[in-house]
């Protein structure tokens, strides 16, 4: 009986983040990565403390990739010069120090890309706000979407 009800709920979950991405902003999608990244890094924490190691490994894992194929892949290096390349240096450097943390069991590793991670997320969310305002002294200009090249 609980694994149906489990199923339903996990599939209710999975249709409701299908919808928030499907009608999500360029500028959101970029959070929502950082938040399933920081999820994923909270779980791995758990789990490390609780030696459960292969759910230990999933999480880093899963976090790993949203950097390496989310975060870093949605780099536009041409448009973004020095900024895109400085942050496609610090999320190689994450998933680097993820790597090591998952070999060495380390919590204060996993807490240092947590920061890194927290830090990014809460800059990019300042500076959608500042996109979504109208632009003062242009009215009748259209903002453009932001792009993680230009943050």
């Amino acid at each position: 009986m609980f694994g149906t009800m489990k199923r339903g709920v996990n599939a209710y979950a999975n249709v409701d983040l299908e919808t928030g991405i499907a009608s999500a902003s360029p500028h959101k999608l970029i959070v929502m990565l950082y938040d399933g990244a920081l999820v994923a890094l909270r779980t791995a924490k758990t789990n490390m403390v609780a030696r459960n190691i292969p759910a230990k490994g999933a999480a880093i894992s899963k976090a790993i990739t949203i950097i390496d194929n989310g975060l870093r892949v949605s780099l536009d290096k041409e448009a973004g010069g020095a900024i895109a390349e400085n942050l496609d240096a610090l999320y190689d450097y994450m998933s680097r120090r993820l790597f090591q943390a998952n070999l060495q069991n380390d919590v204060a590793i996993l807490d240092e890309v947590h920061g890194l991670l927290a830090d990014l997320r809460e800059a990019w969310v300042a500076i959608g706000d500042k996109v979504q305002q109208p632009a003062a002294a242009a009215p009748t200009a259209m903002p453009k979407a932001p792009t993680l090249a230009s943050a």
